[in-house]
């Protein structure tokens, strides 16, 4: 008789473990996709507005180039972001971190969509864009680690890699979003109208998706891992400290792996469109589509990467997509010069819908298994933030920078990805894979 009791006590827990992940890993998806919408409008603004109206120059090279620069500065406030946020995170739990990150990301973009441009307040006008800009890094240095975690904590041991997998979909959830705005408005859109008041109307409107967003997250409790950690008094004074004097090997590593996916991220879905328009001669909404496009089909060839790396292990699947892409770095650019819609749509298609995701996807679960549950989200936010910073906030700059001094020759560029990508593989030939593992063992 107890035997049974007991199976039908577990089996009620399993039902209730179930509920609660489904709903932690919406949570995990919504609020990421929020975030990542917010975070892209800038950069896609970056590329068709900003550089007009915030940061006029004679040479549009140098117009641009600020303009890049002033979407690279968030990247260096990640970091401290990450380092703030993972401190609360570490310290006092994951759900109250994310709650914080996701207002300020939205307090920040509701108002750069009210801003006056240069000819109105001259050089308020870049100063306070690229306040909110910083503002902007911030949060989202504290979210992305939180997010991760919110799912992977949640997650099966078998499924972790899917699991983790979700968040990143935010990221290409808020990537379409933000594309389509862009797109359907310079269709409907006459470019004075554009350029006058149609840039302002996404940002404005994000009001909505991140009140819906924090009403989702309000409703989830403390992770499983969280929860181990608080209860046994596991907790760790100062979360930064402890990671950087014994756990800085893996720091070192999640760094490293963190190069190839942010330079190819941030080249596909902000430099593209600005190579493609500005340097090449595409039209600006075959551009925005071709990108919109990729990021569509990435969505499900992360859930399929992810899931894959359940199966076969998360350093395999790293590595493969890091070769593939390295291999496929030339030709990216080659098709792009070819100068026709086909050929666009199919160069982003494969490498940012395609190959992306084989390491993309695969990043946050590989990430949350190379760190302690007490130290965990200070310990993927800096691995995750310092890469960015290092490499995907200046790969736009980078790549601008290497064009201009080489006369419109992409080769530089796709060399630029072949280093990163040859930095990746070495920081991954001294990670463990522990696929399979019990996170907290």
């Amino acid at each position: 008789m107890n035997a049974i009791s007991n199976k039908s006590e577990v089996a009620k827990e399993d039902l209730i473990d179930k509920k609660t992940r489904m709903r932690a890993l919406i949570a995990s998806a919504v609020g990421s996709s929020v975030e990542w919408f917010d975070f892209f409008l800038y950069g896609t603004m970056a590329a068709l507005v900003f550089n007009t109206l915030f940061f006029p120059s004679a040479d549009p090279y140098v117009s641009m180039m600020l303009s890049y620069v002033s979407f690279a500065l968030a990247f260096l406030v990640r970091p401290i972001g990450g380092i703030i946020f993972s401190h609360i995170g570490d310290k006092i739990g994951r759900k109250k971190t994310l709650i914080i990150t996701l207002s300020l990301m939205g307090f920040s973009t509701v108002a750069m969509g009210l801003l006056p441009n240069y000819e109105t307040v001259g050089l308020w006008a870049p100063v306070l864009l690229i306040t909110l800009r910083l503002v902007q890094g911030l949060s989202l240095g504290g979210e992305w680690g939180g997010g991760i975690l919110l799912a992977v904590e949640y997650s099966p041991k078998k499924k972790r890699g899917f699991y983790g997998s979700i968040p990143q979909i935010g990221a290409m959830i808020g990537l379409s979003l933000a594309s389509l705005f862009s797109s359907v408005l310079t269709t409907v859109l006459t470019e004075e109208q554009f350029l006058s008041f149609g840039w302002r109307i996404p940002f404005i409107l994000s009001i909505f998706i991140v009140v819906f967003g924090l009403w989702i997250r309000k409703g989830i409790g403390e992770t499983p891992s969280f929860q181990k950690v608080a209860e046994s008094g596991e907790t760790v004074k100062v979360p930064l400290f402890e990671t950087l004097t014994k756990h800085w090997k893996a720091v070192l590593t999640t760094i490293g792996a963190k190069f190839i996916e942010t330079s190819t991220f941030f080249i596909f879905a902000t430099f593209t469109i600005s190579y493609a328009v500005g340097t090449v001669g595409y039209d600006k909404t075959v551009a925005l589509n071709a990108v919109l496009i990729a990021a569509i089909v990435a969505i499900p060839a992360m859930m399929i990467s992810g899931a894959l790396s359940d199966r076969i292990g998360r350093k395999k699947m790293y590595v493969a997509g890091t070769v593939a892409i390295i291999l496929y770095a030339i030709p990216y650019f080659w098709l792009i010069s070819l100068k026709t819609t086909f050929a666009l749509t199919i160069a982003i298609v494969i490498g940012f819908g395609i190959i992306w995701p084989m390491f993309g996807a695969v990043l946050g679960a590989l990430f949350a298994e190379s760190f302690s549950a007490n130290i965990r989200y200070t310990g993927i936010s800096l691995g995750y933030m310092i890469g960015a910073a290092l490499v995907g906030g200046p790969a736009p700059l980078i790549a601008t920078a290497l064009l201009a001094k080489y006369n419109n020759s992409y080769i530089p560029v796709g060399l630029f990805i072949i280093v990163a990508g040859f930095i990746s593989l070495i920081a991954m030939a001294f990670t463990k894979d522990r696929t399979g593992r019990d996170l907290d063992d």
